[in-house]
């Protein structure tokens, strides 16, 4: 690649800004695609087997994916996590290449090289930074994502801790993944089939800003500390330090959940299943706020069993816990009770006024999605998201124009996303959980006396 790429040691100089050079790479993606279409066609009329046609290219496909989104970092990234995380909806024969080399965006990106790293440092915690803050500190970032890197360090007081450094630039290269991938995002279909683009870029840019606000990142960090200080279940790190541009918090040890998806035993998914759940649960109600970023790279499985929480840039402030709704949504369609439902539907603006469609419509649809609720454990799989997902999006049916007609009220839209995703991983890790029992636990407005026993 020309301009700022990545030298032969695989470490980028710096992180692609301007306009025309980071819209070739982006609308390489689409094209590339096309060209080893095309190249594919050639070795097809050579003889070779279209499966292992199909194959090769897909999974170059992916390569190519992930090279170009990891070396633009900025939206382009968070991109290619959104994806990542909805990968399990993808029918398989499409989504076998591309799931190893989405899962590489929840945990690494080509990193900055150790001088911007340190200048950054210096800028930001003060020229002496090595020597008054850190007992040492390791140059090589131990992940890289996004909009920043982390580094492994020991902090003056002896804690081992993670140190963030967010790019330089990484507000301009947002705003230009931003404009650029909605331009391509109509041929994005290409190589990222079966996927939507519109709504992942809508969140992308929803939380472009807070997510570039390290001092806000840092505040709602503390506040899941605090709430969470001591849980037998959930470690969330204190930060020790922060700046526009840095990060110092407690060191989080584990197994990645994205290891656990790869290579856990049945027994370890359903523990992770169960932590990862539970805690975006428990969230709103104890810290007042949802974290808001729930792919896998974000959670470690820690040596004492629990659950240890990164990243907090992207959180739904909720000052009176889960709104109580869902649990009257919950309660109605669980309960079969179409009227109730249609009701409390249309007062808080999901049906919004002259939108025409019946109560028994509207309870077929959210049916489609309570199952899990029915019965006192559930497996979650990529096979099940599959079927609801074929069953929403099939214009054939009845339960596609029930959904056109859906209307999300603002307050729902974050909690929404993050539902979806969160269910996405969990079907991705493939866990049993206590479905019923958690959720009737946690969300407010559930009416168990209203609900059938489960299955």
């Amino acid at each position: 690649m020309a301009g700022h790429g990545t030298g032969h040691n695989g470490w980028v100089s710096d992180i692609p800004r301007r306009s025309l050079s980071r819209t070739a790479r982006l609308v390489g993606l689409p094209l590339g695609h096309a060209g080893r279409a095309a190249v594919g066609l050639g070795r097809r009329v050579g003889g070779a087997p279209a499966e292992a046609v199909a194959a090769e290219l897909q999974a170059r496909t992916a390569e190519r994916l992930f090279a170009v989104l990891g070396e633009l970092k900025g939206g382009a990234m968070k991109f290619g996590q959104a994806l990542s995380v909805m990968e399990a909806a993808m029918p398989e024969e499409l989504a076998g290449p591309y799931r190893a080399t989405l899962t590489k965006l929840q945990e690494a990106a080509p990193p900055m090289p150790v001088a911007r790293v340190h200048a950054i440092l210096a800028d930001q915690l003060g020229p002496r930074w090595r020597t008054s803050k850190f007992e040492s500190f390791e140059d090589r970032p131990v992940a890289a994502a996004s909009i920043g890197q982390v580094h492994r360090a020991v902090w003056r007081d002896g804690r081992d801790v993670a140190v963030k450094v967010q790019y330089p630039g990484a507000g301009a290269a947002l705003l230009s993944d931003i404009n650029q991938l909605s331009r391509v995002a109509r041929v994005a279909g290409a190589w990222i089939p079966g996927i939507a683009m519109g709504p992942i870029l809508d969140e992308v840019r929803a939380r472009m800003s807070e997510e570039l606000d390290y001092s806000l990142e840092a505040k709602n960090q503390r506040v899941f500390a605090r709430a969470f200080r001591d849980d037998e279940d959930v470690f969330v790190p204190d930060v020790l330090a922060q700046s526009p541009q840095v990060i110092v918090s407690e060191w989080v040890s584990g197994r990645p959940l994205s290891e656990v998806i790869a290579s856990g035993t049945p027994t370890e998914r359903d523990e992770a299943a169960t932590l990862y759940l539970e805690f975006l649960l428990r969230g709103p109600n104890r810290a007042r706020l949802l974290h808001a970023d729930p792919h896998p790279g974000n959670f470690r499985i820690m040596p004492d069993g629990r659950l240890g929480v990164l990243d907090f840039g992207a959180v739904n402030r909720l000052p009176d816990g889960m709104p109580s709704t869902t649990g009257e949504l919950i309660t109605h369609t669980l309960a079969g009770d179409a009227a109730g439902l249609g009701a409390v539907l249309r007062r808080d603006g999901f049906i919004r006024p002259g939108i025409e469609v019946s109560d028994e419509a509207l309870l077929g649809y959210l049916s489609t999605f309570v199952e899990p609720l029915e019965h006192e454990e559930f497996t979650f799989s990529r096979s099940w998201l599959r079927a609801v997902s074929a069953t929403i999006q099939d214009p054939r049916r009845e339960e596609f124009m029930v959904g056109l007609r859906f209307n999300l009220p603002p307050e729902f839209m974050l909690i929404h996303r993050v539902w979806l995703g969160s269910i996405g991983v969990l079907c991705q890790v493939g866990g049993t959980v206590p479905m019923r029992e958690l959720v009737f636990a946690h969300v407010p407005g559930i009416d168990e006396s209203a609900i059938p026993p489960a299955r």
